[in-house]
C-alpha cells in the first residue's frame, strides 16, 4: 500500500487539485459575461433587429387599416400575425444569450471536477471503466460550452449575407407607414373642406387609385417582412438545433456514447433483469 501511495500520490493530488480548481476557480471565471461579450454583443444586436421588425411589422398592420373599404384587411391580418412568430424568434435569442453561462458552468462545477473524481477512481482500481467515463464527461462538457458560441458564429455568417435586405425591409415598412398617415391625413384635410359627398364622388368601387397603390407597396412591405423572418428563423432556430446535432453527433463519435430520446416504441417492452415469468407472480 506504501509502494502504492508513494507512485501515485501524485497522480492523485494533480486529479484532485484540477477538481478543486475547476470548481472553485474555473467556474466563476468562465461563467462571466466578458469571457462571451463578443457573443452577446451578436445576439444583443440580433435582438435589436428582431424588435424592429416587430415594431414595423406592427405599425404597417396598424396604417393599413386607414385605408378605406376592407380590400387591405387580409394584408392586415397577416402583419399582425407576422409579430407571433417574431416573439418566437426573440425568445430562442434570450435562450441563447442566457445559456452562454450556464453551459460553461455546468462543464466547469460538474462534469469536469466528476470527470477528476473517475480518474482517480482508474487509479485506485485500475478499470478502464472509469477513465472512459471520465474521457465521456470531458468531451461532452466540452461540446456543450461550444454550442452556443459556435451557433453564433454560423448565425452570423449566415446574416452578413442578408442584414442589407433586412435593413431594407424595415426602412420601407417605416416609409410606407409614414407616407400611409399622411395620405390619410390629406384625406381627411380634403373631406372637411369639401364635405363627405365630395369625397365619395372620388371614389370607385369603395378603394381610390391612391389607396390601391398603397395596397400594392404594402404588399411589398408584407413580403420583405416574411423574408426577413425566415432569415431570422433559420439563424435564430435553425441553426442553433442543427449545432447541437452535430456535437451530439461528434461526442457519440469520439465517446461511443449513443444519445437517443424514448420512443414510442419502448411502451410495453419487459425490463431485461425481470423476467415474463416474474412480472406473472408479481400479479
Amino acid at each position: 500500500m506504501k509502494t502504492f501511495f508513494k507512485s501515485n500520490i501524485a497522480k492523485i493530488a494533480a486529479l484532485l487539485l484540477l477538481g478543486v480548481l475547476s470548481f472553485c476557480w474555473a467556474a466563476p471565471f468562465m461563467t462571466q459575461p466578458e469571457i462571451y461579450q463578443r457573443s452577446i454583443d451578436s445576439l444583443q444586436a440580433k435582438q435589436e433587429t428582431v424588435l424592429e421588425l416587430t415594431a414595423a411589422s406592427t405599425a404597417a398592420s396598424a396604417a393599413i387599416t386607414l385605408l378605406p373599404g376592407d380590400t387591405a384587411t387580409p394584408i392586415a391580418d397577416k402583419l399582425a400575425d407576422l409579430s407571433g412568430y417574431f416573439l418566437i424568434v426573440l425568445c430562442a435569442i434570450f435562450l441563447e444569450k442566457y445559456l452562454l453561462t450556464i453551459t460553461a458552468g455546468a462543464a466547469f462545477r460538474l462534469l469536469f471536477p466528476l470527470a477528476c473524481l473517475l480518474l482517480i477512481a482508474y487509479v485506485f482500481r485500475g478499470r478502464k471503466l472509469f477513465a472512459m467515463l471520465a474521457v465521456k464527461l470531458i468531451c461532452f462538457g466540452v461540446a456543450i460550452m461550444l454550442i452556443i458560441p459556435a451557433s453564433v458564429y454560423v448565425s452570423d455568417t449566415i446574416e452578413n449575407t442578408y442584414s442589407a435586405s433586412i435593413n431594407a425591409a424595415i426602412e420601407n415598412a417605416k416609409t410606407t407607414v409614414k407616407e400611409a398617415e399622411a395620405a390619410e391625413s390629406a384625406a381627411s384635410g380634403q373631406e372637411e373642406t369639401t364635405g363627405l359627398s365630395g369625397l365619395l364622388s372620388k371614389v370607385t368601387d369603395g378603394i381610390s387609385k391612391a389607396a390601391a397603390e398603397t395596397v400594392g407597396r404594402f404588399k411589398q412591405v408584407l413580403n420583405n417582412l416574411i423574408e426577413a423572418l425566415a432569415v431570422m428563423l433559420v439563424t435564430s432556430c435553425l441553426i442553433p438545433i442543427l449545432v447541437i446535432l452535430f456535437f451530439l453527433w461528434l461526442v457519440k463519435l469520439i465517446t461511443g456514447v449513443s444519445i437517443q430520446l424514448p420512443g414510442r416504441g419502448s411502451a410495453g417492452k419487459v425490463h431485461p433483469l425481470t423476467s415474463p415469468d416474474d412480472c406473472g407472480e408479481a400479479d
